[in-house]
């Protein structure tokens, strides 16, 4: 297994097993079992201001005295078109109407990138997590050398070859190679370019045979079984997140724990109408909506997000959930409920091959 122990040891890994950060759904506690467990627990910050990062790893930091990873977004700005948001908030006018509210006049960028923040940057020295992970792209090579030299490991997404290259040349130290069947936004640098949608299997093996830094398979993983096989195609871990959504440690809302346990989570689907980039969730009401014939092109990440929030907080309100945005991977019908300790405990079982299912009392 190609560097495999050098990275697991670095990270403090007993198991080869890694949480997605999951901006929003992620939380303190859910971080902290998992790497007590012997895993690598992840907060997402892109999500969230200075303040709440700051909290959120302080939480975690109380939870836990094992590594943790801080995942920041490196998206390109936003190209604001103020017709195209205007055409955008106008399609999507009759469902703020269906829920009595009025649809926003001005749109805003809600997320700022990591790339040049140096505030989110000095925040990340002060508090030191032992990894940071990069997705939609990397951060300035200064971002990284200050991060590197703070003894900080990191990591970036790839979802083809050259993203993978990119980041080998930057001096990332490890890749999460995120196949298609990932649930959450889509780790592609460009938006608009190309995307061949690889599998994770396929990714994995196509940049284990390419590329020198330690691989790390991300994409429908689910159980113990599917970490062996990412394992066997040459991966040093692999990275869950939909599996850890049903945790009672999740944010997960109540709709969206419902529904993955419902015959919704057979059918997922990647589209951009949420948030402007392409990402992959539980079909909803918007979806169908921004999908439909002659619909126009959503605004740009993160600008259609803030639409979509807006909405579903309006809707929310009222009791409808059929705008939320339930991000999911292909793997969500196999996603099982428990709490982190426990999913940690069977999938580490699953891995060694043990067919017994562990119980609460392990």
């Amino acid at each position: 297994m190609r560097e495999a122990q050098p990275l697991l040891a670095r990270l403090g890994l007993q198991h080869p097993i890694i949480q997605a950060p999951m901006a929003g759904v992620s939380t303190p506690r859910l971080a902290a079992e998992v790497s007590n467990a012997g895993g690598l627990g992840s907060l997402g910050i892109g999500a969230s201001t200075l303040a709440q990062a700051r909290q959120a790893m302080e939480a975690t930091r109380a939870l836990t005295t094992r590594p943790f990873n801080v995942n920041v977004f490196c998206h390109a700005p936003a190209r604001r078109d103020a017709a195209r948001e205007a055409a955008w908030l106008a399609y999507l006018a009759p469902l703020f109407a269906e829920v009595d509210a009025e649809p926003p006049t001005t749109l805003e960028e809600i997320y700022p990138t990591f790339v040049g923040d140096e505030q989110a940057l000095e925040l990340l020295l002060a508090q030191r997590p032992a990894v940071v992970s990069f997705h939609f792209g990397l951060p300035t090579a200064g971002q990284l050398q200050a991060l590197r030299q703070a003894g900080i490991c990191t990591l970036a997404t790839a979802t083809r070859l050259d993203e993978a290259q990119a980041i080998e040349r930057a001096g990332v130290d490890a890749i999460v190679a995120q196949g298609v069947e990932a649930g959450g936004h889509r780790g592609v640098f460009d938006p608009d370019g190309v995307d061949e949608g690889l599998s994770t299997a396929v990714l994995v093996r196509l940049l284990v045979r390419r590329i020198r830094l330690p691989i790390i398979a991300a994409g429908g993983i689910m159980d113990g079984q599917g970490i062996r096989a990412a394992l066997a195609l040459g991966a040093v871990a692999a990275q869950l997140g939909t599996a850890f959504v049903p945790c009672p440690e999740s944010a997960a809302t109540d709709s969206h724990r419902a529904n993955l346990k419902s015959e919704r989570a057979a059918t997922t689907r990647l589209t951009r109408v949420l948030s402007g980039r392409p990402a992959r969730g539980l079909g909803n009401r918007l979806i169908a909506f921004g999908e439909a014939a002659g619909s126009p092109q959503p605004a740009a990440y993160p600008v259609a997000y803030d639409a979509a929030k807006q909405l579903n907080a309006a809707a929310t309100q009222r009791g409808h959930h059929g705008f939320a945005a339930q991000w999911a991977g292909q793997g969500a019908p196999l996603a099982r409920e428990m709490p982190a300790a426990q999913l940690m405990r069977a999938l580490v079982h699953e891995l060694a091959g043990t067919q017994r299912r562990p119980t609460p009392e392990d």
